[in-house]
């Protein structure tokens, strides 16, 4: 039984693609209590239009939509406060490009469900999943150089700091500051980082992946500039310092802030 759980689906200009994700999502996910939340990140095209129409035939579907775009790591973070007022205990990231296969959405949210990880990360670098699924030669080279550094930074042994594919508990959510750290793509390698500091060690699960034309086209060296400030925050001791603020206030985590079917922040 997969109970009070929700799959997070972030969509910029996914409207010819966004259907087609959705229907790969397992059929038990939406049977047995899940929830799906789209959130339309205030796409200029039709993204937001698909969003409706899909969820109008689905009750375990809800769209919400950004009046703003707030980034991908943003879009994240409606969703998540979504699906903790809806009282969920497990929280996947599934992108609405389909590069990160739904169809094992479930097998990533097992361990959140049973108790055995707080923190679950489906990885292409497993297994050789990346190259088999097309990642291009420079994207790997510079994934593998990037996940080295940070683990020599941040004291890690991961195989990769940069899939997409995140799997949350609430437990995790409640005692993360999440809504404090980046809106941009860094976003889940921030929430990897501030797991590992507050005692959540990540499970890696392999993965296929798939590289088309709808993959995701951000700019690799703003990225990997990003990765580089993260480090520098990391070591001035920014990150830890958020979690300090946070235990502050632990009876009103910074992670759980309301939301609706509109947002503008």
């Amino acid at each position: 039984m997969i109970g009070p759980s929700c799959i997070v689906m972030p969509a910029y200009r996914a409207g010819k693609v966004l259907a087609e994700t959705v229907s790969r999502i397992p059929k038990d996910f939406g049977n047995e209590g899940g929830t799906l939340f789209i959130i339309n990140d205030a796409c200029p095209e039709d993204t937001g239009k698909v969003a409706d129409a899909i969820a109008a035939g689905e009750s375990w579907i809800r769209a919400i939509h950004h009046q703003n775009n707030l980034g991908y790591g943003g879009a994240q973070k409606t969703g998540l406060r979504a699906g903790m007022e809806a009282g969920c205990k497990g929280f996947a990231v599934v992108h609405a490009d389909g590069q990160y296969a739904p169809e094992r959405v479930l097998d990533l949210l097992r361990p959140i469900l049973a108790g055995d990880a707080d923190l679950v990360q489906g990885s292409r670098m497993l297994a050789g999943g990346a190259r088999e699924g097309g990642m291009p030669l420079s994207r790997y080279l510079a994934n593998r150089a990037l996940t080295g550094l940070e683990n020599l930074a941040f004291g890690t042994r991961l195989a990769e700091f940069h899939s997409g594919y995140m799997v949350y508990s609430r437990t995790l959510l409640e005692r993360i500051p999440f809504e404090s750290l980046q809106n941009n793509f860094n976003f889940d390698a921030e929430m990897i980082l501030m797991g590992h500091l507050a005692g959540f060690p990540c499970l890696e699960i392999p993965i296929p992946t798939h590289y088309g034309e709808e993959s995701s086209s951000l700019d690799p060296i703003p990225y990997g500039m990003n990765v580089l400030r993260m480090i520098m925050r990391h070591w001035g001791g920014h990150y830890r310092n958020l979690l300090r603020e946070d235990e502050v206030d632990t009876a009103h985590p910074k992670g759980f802030v309301s939301s609706g079917k509109e947002v503008s922040r």
